[in-house]
């Protein structure tokens, strides 16, 4: 099973190249970025209000505007019930705060369904991690970020990093780990108990990038 790729209406400057067994879904605005940069669309859903029109396209889903989730949550579970386990969401950071934290929230509960999943823009790339451990190739260089993502997390533990921890604790309430350094070397993210946001600067390229 390849990839889902979904693409959202903050729109991306990322390099893409979908293979023939990946699913490109745009949700709602995210379907003209993806228009202009020559990509194919597999289906395009949303309530279009970003958008401004519902797209002539053989696979359109219209969602009302008045409705429980985000278009992108919506667009994962589509990706989910077809099997896909790997999620990369373009278009998903900047313009409303809301919309992005919201989207963060998305990756915790894909995380939860078994998925692993990467929101990706802006020179930043976030996954979450969830009683269990993240390792990095050591080709990365600046920072990189830790926030609880559900509570407090115990049992963290940083290896290959600048400023490394042992067994630590993370709380919601304190950023005790913000702008840790990327040091050349493999590094590793682990906690034992509770999820945890990993966000990091990085450019995506396609086949370059960690994810």
């Amino acid at each position: 099973m390849g990839k889902c790729y979904i693409i959202g209406a903050c729109g991306f400057n990322e390099e893409i190249d979908p293979q023939a067994d990946d699913l490109v879904i745009a949700a709602d605005g995210g379907y003209e970025a993806l228009m202009k940069k020559g990509i194919r669309v597999d289906c395009v859903m949303g309530d279009f209000d970003s958008l401004g029109y519902t797209p002539e396209h053989e696979n359109v889903t219209v969602h009302p505007c008045e409705k429980d989730d985000t278009d992108t949550r919506l667009a994962c579970e589509y990706g989910y019930e077809r099997g896909y386990r790997k999620f990369l969401i373009f278009g998903g950071i900047g313009g409303r705060l809301d919309h992005t934290l919201a989207n963060m929230q998305t990756l915790l509960g894909l995380c939860r369904m078994g998925a692993e999943s990467y929101l990706i823009g802006e020179g930043k790339i976030i996954t979450v991690v969830e009683n269990g451990s993240f390792e990095f190739s050591g080709k990365e260089s600046g920072y990189l970020s830790l926030f609880p993502a559900d509570g407090a997390v115990s049992g963290v533990t940083l290896k290959g990093l600048k400023y490394p921890l042992d067994n630590a604790e993370l709380f919601s309430d304190r950023a005790l780990a913000v702008s840790n350094e990327f040091t050349g070397e493999k590094a590793l993210v682990r906690v034992d108990q509770g999820a945890l946001y990993i966000m990091w600067y990085e450019d995506y390229r396609e086949g370059e990038s960690r994810v």
